[in-house]
């Protein structure tokens, strides 16, 4: 199933939520309805449960790729067999490998991986590691297309509308759970500046994902449930947003519920190879929402910040802001947050508190002050924060930089 975008009326109450948590007596928007539109992406395939190295190999003869660019983790190239297996299913096919992709995509990677797989006459990317290494192929999609070979010409195809459509599309292993695989949506960190810069085509999205358990065993557990939490955050501000849908609501509260239920077992279980099957689709779940077109909120805008100017692992941002963003949110949304201390096993608690306690129970960071960000940095944050994409759609309306600094201050 593909990923899908969802279009609603803003006449009618968008995003109404079902009267399941107890809305209280039916009102007159009850009555009314809601209008739409349901687009599908162009993602074509999503297999689950099967070798990655076999599933890539019959994807390559099915579409008739001949040229094969591989873009890995340099951990799992270096340490594990991993990477050499999906180099055996593909034979001679194989024509390059870049595997030197830092986190958070910065543009001279990109333009590097970019050089390297246009060298090879690349006619496929297959990429196999975490989120960074997913959009850093999405963006070499694009510079490929526009023959763009320097980072200063990237700023060419940013935000355009005449940017040239990808012809080399990708197929997507992950080995995290950040779910950048089911997006079009590509995060570039801008060197100069400091600041992440999104990219995007409908066709970056890729062709394919696998998602293969068995090679996330590698993943450190700190970032395979940091990352988990991620896409957790995915699910929580898609449903939380004003602009969800039911149908993307209904992707993200199960999504919620399977990695609420599988976090905790690969935790106790790093063996647990049908919980880790469990994130993996929690996963996939979360980025309904995103993929469709509902926007994200604080917790994501902040985070892009604290990513791209103190190299915050993304996974990691999520938990430390999530939970405050959800309290500073609480008086705009209750209703919404209620549905989410439900999907969690937790009906008729307080979200943010269900949020922390759960994140607390992985072991993850839940301050600022734990990654050595502190009060000083703040005005910064804020500042570049209202720049980002999400903290202006945030559910409860933030006017400035004074509301940012509010939600830093909940997560000191």
């Amino acid at each position: 199933m593909s990923i899908i975008a969802v279009t609603h009326d803003p006449s009618g109450p968008a995003g109404h939520l079902p009267n399941f948590v107890g809305e209280g007596k039916k009102g007159k928007e009850d009555t009314m309805l809601t209008s739409g539109r349901v687009v599908f992406t162009k993602m074509e395939e999503v297999h689950y449960g099967k070798p990655a190295p076999q599933v890539v190999a019959e994807l390559v003869k099915e579409h008739g790729a001949q040229r094969v660019f591989l873009m890995v983790s340099g951990t799992l190239n270096r340490e594990t067999d991993e990477v050499e297996k999906v180099r055996l299913a593909l034979g001679n096919k194989c024509v390059g490998t870049f595997d030197r992709m830092p986190a958070h995509s910065p543009r001279s990677a990109v333009i590097a991986a970019a050089a390297q797989a246009r060298a090879a006459r690349a006619d496929l990317i297959v990429t196999l590691g975490g989120g960074s290494i997913t959009d850093g192929a999405k963006a070499v999609q694009l510079c490929l297309a526009n023959d763009v070979t320097s980072v200063e010409a990237m700023d060419r195809i940013r935000g355009t509308s005449d940017v040239k459509p990808p012809a080399v599309r990708q197929v997507s292993i992950p080995t995290t759970l950040s779910a950048g695989e089911f997006s079009g949506l590509a995060g570039v960190t801008n060197e100069a500046t400091r600041v992440k810069e999104m990219f995007r085509h409908p066709l970056t999205i890729p062709q394919a994902v696998i998602l293969d358990p068995e090679v996330t065993r590698h993943t450190p557990m700190w970032l395979f449930l940091s990352t988990g939490i991620r896409a957790v955050d995915h699910c929580v501000e898609g449903v939380c947003s004003n602009e969800s849908t039911e149908f993307t609501n209904g992707s993200a509260l199960h999504g919620l519920s399977l990695l609420a239920r599988g976090l905790p077992r690969v935790k106790a279980d790093p063996k647990d190879m049908k919980a880790r099957l469990d994130c993996q689709t929690g996963s996939w779940l979360s980025m309904g929402a995103l993929a469709a077109g509902v926007p994200m909120g604080a917790s994501h805008g902040i985070g892009y910040v604290l990513g791209a100017v103190f190299d915050v692992p993304h996974g990691h941002t999520s938990c430390i802001m999530l939970p405050a963003v959800m309290r500073w949110n609480k008086p705009a949304n209750a209703d919404r947050q209620a549905l989410i201390a439900n999907a969690m096993g937790h009906p008729g608690q307080d979200a943010a508190d269900v949020l922390d306690e759960f994140i607390r129970g992985l072991g993850m960071p839940r301050s600022l002050g734990e990654v050595k960000v502190g009060r000083e940095h703040f005005e910064r944050i804020a500042s570049q924060a209202m720049g980002t994409p999400w903290v202006p759609r945030n559910p409860r309306r933030i006017d400035g930089p004074a509301d940012v600094r509010e939600i830093l201050e909940l997560a000191a």
